[in-house]
C-alpha cells in the first residue's frame, strides 16, 4: 500500500536527507569516542585506529571502552528508533512507546527476581534475564490484546500493556523496598546506560536484532494501510489481525534486545518517529528508515553530553534523553493537535 505520492522537491530530498543524516551520524560517533572523563582529542581518536600505540593510554582507552560504548549505542538507538515507529503505526497512537506492550516491566521484574533469587550481579546476566522478561511480557500482552473478538485492536494492546506495567512495576516496587542489596543493584541497572557495556555482549543478541529489523524493514507499505484505518487495510487486502501480530514480534525481538542490552532508556522511541514523520511525510517506508538512524544520533549525542556536563563524572544517557526528550515533546504536543500528531 503506498500514501498519496509526494510532491517532486520531498521525493528528492528523502534520499538526499538520509545521506546527511548518515555524515550527521558518523561525526556523533567520533565525538563518542572522543570525548568523555577522559580529556582528549578528536585528532587522538583518529590516532588510535590510523596510528595505533599499545603503549598510548588515550588509544586504549578509545578502543577498549569508548569502541564498545559507541557501537552499543549505535545498535539501541536504532532499535528504540524503529520500535517505536511501529509501535505508534501499529496502534494509531501518537503517543505510543515500545513500553506500551510492557517490554520495560517485564525486562525489570525479570532483573529484579534475578538478583535476588540468584545473586545476578553481571551485566551479561541482567542482559539474559531482561531479555527473557522483556519476550515474556510482550508475549503475555499481545495474548491478552488478541483474546476475544475482533482480535488485537489497537485499543485493546494499549490496555492490556497498561494493566500488564501495572502489575509487573508493583511486584519489582514489593522487591526492591523489602531488599535494600536488590534495589542497590537494580537503581543503576533501571536508569539505563551504554557504558561499561562490552561489545561481546553484543554478539548473542545480534540474532534478535537482525531478526527484528528484517521484519521491521518489510513492513512500511502494511503500517502505510494501517493509518487508514483498519476497515481501510481490510478492503485494500491486508490481513489486520496477521499484521499486527507480525508488528509485535518485530517490536518484542528490538525492544527486548535494546532493554536487556542498554536497561529502560525513556523518550527515544517516543520522540523520534515524530521527528522522521515531520521531515519525510507519513510514509512508513521512509519514517522506518529515518527513525533508523535520527535514534541512535540522539542516544549517542545524549550521552557524550552525559559525560561532558559533570566531568569528570558523567550522567547516565537515560537521564539525559528523558532531560532532552520531555521538553521537546512537550512542545511537539503544544503546537500540534492530537490529530495531526
Amino acid at each position: 500500500m503506498d500514501v498519496a505520492p509526494a510532491p517532486a522537491a520531498r521525493r528528492i530530498a528523502r534520499p538526499v536527507g538520509l545521506l546527511v543524516l548518515l555524515g550527521v551520524l558518523a561525526v556523533v560517533a567520533l565525538l563518542s569516542l572522543a570525548y568523555g572523563a577522559r580529556p582528549m582529542g578528536l585528532g587522538d581518536a583518529l590516532d588510535a585506529f590510523l596510528a595505533y600505540d599499545p603503549t598510548s593510554q588515550d588509544h586504549l582507552v578509545v578502543r577498549s571502552l569508548r569502541v564498545p560504548r559507541t557501537l552499543v549505542g549505535l545498535v539501541v538507538g536504532a532499535a528504540l528508533g524503529v520500535a517505536g515507529a511501529i509501535m505508534q503505526g501499529l496502534t494509531r497512537n501518537p503517543l505510543a512507546d515500545p513500553g506500551i506492550l510492557g517490554v520495560n516491566a517485564g525486562a525489570a521484574v525479570a532483573v529484579v527476581l534475578a538478583i535476588q533469587l540468584l545473586g545476578v550481579a553481571s551485566a551479561g546476566g541482567y542482559m539474559a534475564f531482561a531479555m527473557i522478561g522483556a519476550l515474556a511480557a510482550s508475549v503475555l500482552v499481545y495474548g491478552l490484546g488478541s483474546s476475544g473478538r475482533g482480535g488485537a485492536t489497537p485499543a485493546r494492546l494499549a490496555l492490556a500493556g497498561a494493566a500488564t506495567a501495572a502489575m509487573l512495576t508493583s511486584v519489582t516496587s514489593a522487591v526492591i523496598l523489602s531488599d535494600q542489596t536488590t534495589l542497590d543493584q537494580y537503581r543503576f541497572w533501571i536508569v539505563g546506560s551504554i557504558a561499561g557495556r562490552d561489545a561481546s555482549l553484543l554478539v548473542p543478541l545480534l540474532p534478535f536484532l537482525l531478526l527484528g529489523a528484517l521484519i521491521a524493514g518489510g513492513m512500511g507499505r502494511t503500517l502505510n494501510a494501517l493509518s487508514l484505518g483498519d476497515d481501510v487495510a481490510v478492503s485494500l487486502g491486508q490481513r489486520v489481525g496477521r499484521a499486527r501480530m507480525i508488528g509485535a514480534v518485530a517490536v518484542m525481538l528490538l525492544v527486548g534486545a535494546a532493554v536487556s542490552l542498554a536497561g529502560p532508556i525513556a523518550f527515544v522511541g517516543l520522540v523520534i518517529p515524530h521527528v522522521a514523520r515531520a521531515l519525510t511525510g507519513p510514509d512508513y517506508r521512509w519514517v522506518l528508515a529515518y527513525s533508523l538512524l535520527l535514534a541512535p544520533i540522539l542516544l549517542l549525542g545524549a550521552d557524550v553530553l552525559g559525560r561532558l556536563v559533570v566531568r569528570p563524572g558523567e550522567l547516565q544517557v537515560g537521564i539525559i534523553t528523558a532531560l532532552v526528550g520531555a521538553p521537546f515533546f512537550i512542545l511537539l504536543v503544544r503546537r500540534r493537535t492530537l490529530a495531526e500528531l
